[in-house]
């Protein structure tokens, strides 16, 4: 369990900080971006959700992926490393991901086709929650950028997750647009 008695340590000031398995990691490092972007599209879905408090379905679900994106950083901040660990480090597993996918698809059951694409914001909800997929897009980004370095292992999940979330914020965005009906769409070459 976590236990945060003091939140200051000092061990960061030289620019560095600590994995999960103990290694000091430079604060600029991919996995570190990684799982500070991760954070970042946390607290995005956390503004949504001043503005989500009358939709309690939808609430819920967001409240569920804020708590499974405290798992997806815990699992970016535990290297696989092939060694034996004293601990089960917790990662995100299939279920997570299709429980997204359930979610999405359940929400996606009451919006109508979209006939061109949307134009983030409508309501204070919706807006925030594009933001928060836009973050968790630049997090898929990062993912992958940090796949490429050698010895550095993803598991499969962890990328399907975060793909599968910026999906399911699209959706969740189109859902607090009144069902969609508030959506701004995007109208090609209306300004020229």
């Amino acid at each position: 369990m976590v236990k945060l008695n003091k939140i200051y340590t000092r061990t960061g000031d030289d620019g560095t900080t600590a994995l999960v398995c103990g290694p000091r990691r430079l604060k600029h490092d991919l996995r570190v971006e990684a799982y500070g972007t991760i954070d970042e599209a946390n607290s995005a879905i956390g503004m949504a959700r001043l503005y989500t408090q009358d939709q309690p379905v939808l609430d819920a679900m967001l409240l569920r992926i804020q708590n499974d994106l405290f798992d997806l950083g815990s699992d970016l901040a535990t290297p696989d490393t092939g060694e034996t660990l004293e601990w089960e480090p917790l990662r995100i597993v299939q279920s997570q991901v299709d429980r997204l996918e359930s979610e999405i698809d359940a929400l996606n059951a009451d919006l109508e086709p979209l006939k061109s694409f949307v134009l983030p914001g409508g309501t204070p909800a919706a807006a925030n929650l594009h933001l928060a997929r836009t973050i968790t897009r630049r997090a898929e980004r990062i993912m992958v950028d940090l796949m490429q370095i050698p010895g550095e292992v993803l598991a499969a999940p962890a990328l399907k997750y975060v793909n599968r979330l910026s999906d399911f914020l699209f959706v969740a965005a189109r859902y607090a647009n009144d069902i969609g009906k508030a959506d701004i769409l995007w109208v090609p070459g209306k300004h020229r």
